[in-house]
Formats: C-alpha cells, sequence, structure tokens
C-alpha cells in the first residue's frame, strides 16, 4: 500500500515545480514574441524610408513636388517656421484621430456583436453574412453621397463611414475565430449541461483571441482611412480636410508632412497592436506565428 502522507508533500512540491516552470515557459515566449515584434517594426520602419527615398531617386522626381524623409524632417524641425508647422499638424492630426476612434470603436463594436449573434443563431447568419459580403464588396466612396445626405457633414457621417470601413473585414475575421473553436471541447461543454451561450463563453471566444486581434490589426489602419475620406468628402477638417488645399496652394512641404504622420501614426498604432497580440498570445500559450 502506498503512503499517502508521505507522497503528498512530494506531489504538492511537484505541482509546484511544474506550475513555476509554466510560469516561466509562458513569460519567456512573451519576452520573445515582443522582441520579434519590435524587431519586424524597426525593420519595417527601415524599409518604408528606403523604399520611399528610393522611389524618388529612381522616378527622377522634382525635388519642388516630391520631398524626401530630410525634407520632412527640416519643414518640422529646422526651418524657422518648423514650431509653428508642428502645431498647425499636430491640430489636424488630433482632429482626424478623434475621428478615427469614433470609426474604430463603432465598427469593432458593431462587428464583434454581430459575429456573437451569427454565432448564437445560424439562421440569421444565413440571412444576414451573404449580405455583408456583398456591401463589403462596394466601395465606400459609393455609399458617400447617400450617407452625407442622410447624415449631414458632422459628427454622424464620420462614425458611419468609419464604421463601415472597420466594420465588414472585421466581422469577417471576428466570425471565422469563432467558427474556429474545438468541436470536441464544445461537446464537452454540452456533454455537462452547458448551453450555446456557455460554450461561446467558456470556449468560442477564448479560442477567436487571434482572429479578434488579426481583426483590430486591419481595423486601426481602416479606421483612420474612413476618418480621411470622411474629412475630405464631408466635414472639411483634420488631414483629409486640408491635404487637398495644400495641393490647391502648391505648399508640398506641408501636404508630404501631413501625408507622412498620419501615415507613421498608423505604422506605429498597427505595430503597436501587433506587440500586444503577439505577447497576449504567447502568454495563453497560442503560437503567435501560427496565430493558433
Amino acid at each position: 500500500m502506498v503512503d499517502a502522507t508521505a507522497t503528498a508533500p512530494e506531489a504538492v512540491s511537484h505541482s509546484a515545480e511544474l506550475a513555476a516552470a509554466i510560469r516561466k515557459e509562458s513569460r519567456t515566449s512573451a519576452l520573445k514574441a515582443l522582441g520579434s515584434s519590435l524587431m519586424t517594426f524597426g525593420l519595417t520602419l527601415v524599409a518604408v524610408l528606403v523604399i520611399w527615398q528610393g522611389s524618388i531617386w529612381v522616378f527622377g522626381l522634382q525635388p519642388f513636388v516630391a520631398k524626401g524623409p530630410l525634407d520632412v524632417y527640416r519643414f518640422l524641425f529646422e526651418v524657422p517656421a518648423a514650431a509653428a508647422n508642428r502645431s498647425q499638424l499636430a491640430s489636424e492630426l488630433g482632429e482626424t484621430m478623434a475621428d478615427a476612434v469614433v470609426g474604430f470603436a463603432a465598427g469593432l463594436l458593431i462587428a464583434l456583436v454581430a459575429a456573437i449573434v451569427f454565432q448564437l443563431s445560424k439562421g440569421i447568419e444565413a440571412t444576414l453574412m451573404p449580405i455583408a459580403l456583398l456591401l463589403r464588396s462596394v466601395p465606400l466612396i459609393a455609399f458617400a453621397p447617400v450617407i452625407i445626405m442622410i447624415f449631414g457633414r458632422d459628427f454622424w457621417t464620420v462614425a458611419v463611414m468609419g464604421g463601415i470601413v472597420v466594420l465588414f473585414p472585421a466581422l469577417v475575421n471576428i466570425a471565422f475565430g469563432l467558427k474556429s473553436a474545438s468541436p470536441h471541447m464544445l461537446d464537452v461543454v454540452t456533454v455537462y449541461g452547458g448551453n450555446a451561450w456557455t460554450a461561446l463563453r467558456k470556449v468560442a471566444l477564448p479560442s477567436s483571441l487571434p482572429a479578434f486581434f488579426a481583426a483590430v490589426r486591419i481595423s486601426v489602419p481602416g479606421a483612420i482611412t474612413g476618418a480621411l475620406l470622411a474629412e475630405w468628402l464631408a466635414t472639411g477638417g483634420g488631414i483629409g480636410g486640408v491635404i487637398n488645399g495644400y495641393y490647391a496652394q502648391a505648399k508640398f512641404s506641408n501636404m508630404w508632412a501631413a501625408v507622412v504622420i498620419v501615415t507613421a501614426v498608423s505604422l506605429i498604432l498597427y505595430n503597436l497592436v501587433l506587440i500586444v497580440e503577439n505577447t497576449v498570445l504567447a502568454r495563453m500559450g497560442m503560437h503567435p506565428d501560427r496565430r493558433t
């Protein structure tokens, strides 16, 4: 007969060691994922700068029109009016980012709710998903006049146009992620008396985290694009609203600086989401490279 009193401390010690090893491995994976993401971010920035300057040289673009990285840097930090230039662009960028946040929040929230409803009701999914896929294929600019006519040229137009850009790609990604849950785990929930809502909370939602993060990554630049489009076509504010004015007035340094700043912010936010994604998935034991 096995002496339970003698083996209990050993079992407790083994369990503690196993838990400590798992925590250590999780931290190591998270640090590796973070380092890989930061390296990717740095290489991306270098690649963008090289392609930008290289394109100007290869195509022989005129310096009066085409501004390179050094030209934008001087415009923002070295010329006598650099402080005023930065202040003006910061104000325009702030308005654009506020508009982007509205579209991002509206589109992602609706996509998440719709994906959950589709997961719980196959009938609703069969009815509405084909419509969503059809609308996704229609360019937003085709909807723009109707949206402006209905909602005017203010906050609601920004929310609708930004939300539309975010909604459909996010909906498809999240819905796919919810369907990727393990059938065996879903069966376990059913065997123990769980309903569809329990299966969604305990299995489907955690399993869909990679797809959810992918939706967020896509939504960040999409929301900024939607904000720029809404400003250009409707409100006239922010960077989207002033770029045409810069072009018409031949203020090419202003125009390039505005484009560079909004592109840089979009790139930074995208990579920040990627860093968070890789770190969280690594901590949860989901390999970031496989997104599973």
